[in-house]
């Protein structure tokens, strides 16, 4: 994935508040001043709605009444060995949630499970893409990377459904990042507060060898709306209601008071599942 062009582009970006409609109880207001993609990200709740090298197996586009799938994203080649993680180890209730009775949304050969719920049109997690895909990339091999796009919003759904239509044509790596930069940086794509164009997301992803008309008629299909609202069940059986928000093994919830600080308590997190197994 081309990493760079999105990192300069951002960059400049003021860091927002994860994206949704209130502030919740005790978080930290958005940065009114442009901040680099480090500084602290509050979260903010919304009535929920509704992975980085390249995957090693793509599903075909699901059959009408098919339960949907996921793609796996894999450890990179040069995936780091399990460390100690940095810093204190989380409190349960402060830096995470445990989510009653939770699962893992794609549970896949025993590995540990982080899920990613996202948005395209989330300024938060376009600043938040810069963090995420370097530490995807110190990740060991027993940690899967997994992303969940929820539509927060009618400006949201296209892009969902456009991520798993993407996913079933084996165009996510090439095209997660750019979607974000089309977005945010060069506003060619709608944004939050814009009219959807569903056709115009289609046509994006003609540029990437897709017909465009039948890309329209994926995002549209029932196999790529029942992914939708699959993502939308998870996200709601997490007590997941801003973006970008972190999931682990479906058993936690990550908070923290900035992007490096969910990092941390997600590594942290990490340990702790590898050590009960």
């Amino acid at each position: 994935m081309k990493l760079r062009p999105l990192l300069m582009t951002l960059a400049l970006l003021p860091l927002l508040a994860a994206c949704g409609q209130t502030n919740a109880p005790g978080a930290t207001p958005p940065a009114t001043d442009a901040a680099p993609a480090t500084a602290p990200a509050a979260e903010t709740p919304a009535a929920p709605a509704t992975d980085d090298a390249t995957p090693a197996e793509t599903p075909a586009a699901p059959a009408e009444g098919a339960a949907p799938a996921t793609t796996e994203t894999p450890a990179p080649a040069n995936a780091a060995t399990p460390t100690a993680p940095a810093g204190p180890a989380p409190v349960a209730g402060v830096d995470y949630d445990l989510i009653p009775n939770g699962q893992p949304y794609a549970p896949l050969n025993g590995k540990i499970e982080v899920v990613e719920v996202f948005g395209y049109v989330c300024p938060a997690c376009a600043s938040f893409q810069t963090q995420i895909m370097p530490w995807r990339r110190t990740l060991p091999a027993d940690v899967r990377l997994t992303y969940v796009p929820v539509a927060f919003g009618q400006e949201w759904l296209p892009y969902a459904q456009a991520y798993y239509a993407a996913e079933s044509k084996g165009l996510v790596e090439r095209t997660h990042d750019a979607v974000f930069t089309k977005i945010h940086a060069e506003r060619s794509l709608p944004g939050e507060g814009k009219k959807p164009d569903p056709a115009k997301v289609a046509a994006f992803y003609a540029g990437y060898g897709v017909d465009a008309k039948e890309f329209l008629g994926l995002m549209n299909s029932f196999g790529i709306n029942a992914k939708v609202n699959r993502g939308k069940q998870f996200a709601i059986q997490s007590g997941v209601n801003s973006t970008p928000s972190l999931v682990v093994n479906g058993k936690y919830k990550v908070k923290g008071r900035s992007f490096e600080d969910m990092l941390r308590i997600t590594d942290h997190l990490i340990a702790q599942e590898r050590a009960a197994k």
